[in-house]
């Protein structure tokens, strides 16, 4: 990577390649041209700056943002240094999840998380719309899903930690009722409208067969045994419910495929999320009808019933248009390599739970991957800096663990097509709003962008760690709760 006169200038993600001279525009007066070149990448771009103005040629418009972001960080005191970059990223899927189940972010948030994602050409933003503790998508015919779903008795209280297998969790709650909190569609094509003017595609998360508590709560008739659902909501506490779908009900499934053709209307982007983490079978293995279904279908026990939704909902997504995406459990067992599958356990198994599928198998297969391990792309996960406010759900992923990150690890070289990039996580259940939030998305944030950007070719940690003390000022003045760097 040619770089030769560094100066002052604070550029994040680092481009591919850059050169700076001496001299400068006036940042007002400065003339900005552009031009269009095919032989360009599709998110790439050639920036140039010199004493005749600004240049900017791309391919498509994406490219022309991403140089209008690099412009943005080369003005520095109402001056634009002379500079020559030519730019394009490693890997096509750079994102950032959030989880607006356990803790509501609201329409405002959501832009906010979209301005600061562009702004370091992330391109995706996975967003987590239903699980155990909260609905919050409206989904038309269905009321109960808002009126039900989308609220629940509490939280848990500040700095307190309860589990589902508590016997009497109520000390550790807030006696505060939750919600109704969700989006309508208006809300949610708006918030469309506006990741689209800044080149972000949305990919809208259903969880299914697990983690699918908060709609059991409205319709009961879908669990497996309804009559212990009778009278819930969605959970107050935080972990893995057994109460699941029940696969072996014909109405359940076309509940679910309802609702997954409105999600597949609503959402432009060409992948929707369908979750398939943390589900437990032993509901399935106890339920007539799922029984039923095993036999009907000739599998050999109740854990083949996950495989078997996961291909028809694959096949459902295909039909519309629509690549599936899913945790990396949902990959095991006989699943259409048009599957993309989301790596987020690690490589020893971490948080497994059940059989534990390694990305390399993964893409020996045939699946394209979105590598997001919880070992270093977990953002509620302690980041380890003195005196932090903020409460986490453990683990520890530093700065410098964030910018380790290599998506490709371990991926043998002619099967790295394969790993499109990756993302990091922002759980919610101990993060309450969006100034925990924002200390916990920047710097780290800022790290996996380099990294998603540069990919191999990344400058190294003390060179990005330079640059991040002007840049963190930079996030700062925007109002950004930013972390300090260590």
């Amino acid at each position: 990577m040619p770089i030769t006169l560094l100066l002052a200038a604070t550029l994040i993600p680092m481009p591919s390649s850059v050169q700076f001279s001496e001299g400068s525009l006036e940042a007002k007066t400065a003339k900005v041209s552009y031009a269009q070149e095919s032989s360009i990448p599709s998110e790439g771009y050639r920036l140039s700056v010199n004493k005749d103005g600004v240049k900017i040629t791309s391919s498509t418009p994406a490219g022309k943002f991403y140089a209008e972001q690099t412009l943005e960080q080369l003005k520095e005191n109402g001056k634009i240094k002379f500079a020559e970059i030519e730019d394009a990223p490693r890997y096509s899927w750079r994102g950032a999840m959030i989880d607006d189940c356990r803790h509501f972010f609201g329409k405002e948030n959501l832009k906010r998380v979209i301005d600061l994602m562009a702004q370091h050409k992330l391109n995706r933003l996975h967003w987590h719309l239903t699980d155990d503790q909260g609905w919050r998508i409206e989904i038309p015919g269905k009321p109960k899903l808002t009126q039900i779903s989308a609220v629940r008795a509490a939280s848990p209280r500040y700095g307190t930690r309860p589990h589902v297998n508590m016997k009497d969790i109520s000390p550790y709650l807030n006696d505060e009722k939750y919600g109704p909190f969700f989006y309508t569609e208006a809300d949610i094509k708006e918030i469309i409208a506006y990741a689209q003017s800044k080149h972000i595609t949305i990919v809208p998360e259903i969880e299914l067969p697990g983690h699918f508590y908060a709609a059991l709560a409205a319709y009961p008739e879908f669990a497996c045994f309804p009559e212990r659902m009778k009278g819930k909501g969605p959970l107050c506490a935080w972990g893995i419910e057994k109460d699941v779908l029940c696969l072996g009900n014909d109405n359940a499934i076309k509940f679910l495929e309802e609702v997954l053709d409105y999600v597949c209307k609503l959402f432009p982007g060409d992948v929707v999320h369908i979750g398939g983490d943390e589900c437990p079978t032993v509901r399935w293995k106890d339920c007539a009808k799922c029984k039923n279904r095993v036999k009907q279908e000739g599998m050999k026990d109740e854990h083949d019933l996950q495989p078997w939704i996961t291909r028809r909902m694959v096949k459902f997504l295909e039909e519309r248009g629509k690549r599936a995406l899913g945790w990396d459990e949902y990959l095991l067992g006989d699943v259409p390599k048009s599957a993309i599958g989301m790596s987020w356990r690690s490589r020893s198994g971490a948080g497994a739970g059940h059989k534990f599928l390694k990305p390399e198998e993964c893409v020996s297969r045939g699946h394209d991957m979105v590598m997001t391990p919880c070992t270093h792309c977990y953002f509620d996960y302690n980041q380890r800096i003195k005196n932090d406010p903020f409460q986490y759900i453990g683990g520890n992923i530093t700065l410098e663990k964030v910018y380790s990150f290599d998506p490709s690890a371990g991926i043998p070289e002619n099967l790295k097509k394969h790993i499109l990039g990756g993302q990091c996580n922002n759980w919610s259940e101990y993060t309450f709003n969006k100034f925990d939030l924002e200390w916990k998305m920047w710097p780290r944030t800022c790290a996996l962008a380099e990294v998603l950007w540069t990919g191999e070719k990344r400058p190294g940690f003390d060179d990005f760690k330079r640059r991040m003390k002007n840049h963190r000022t930079r996030l700062i003045n925007q109002r950004v709760n930013c972390a300090p760097l260590e």
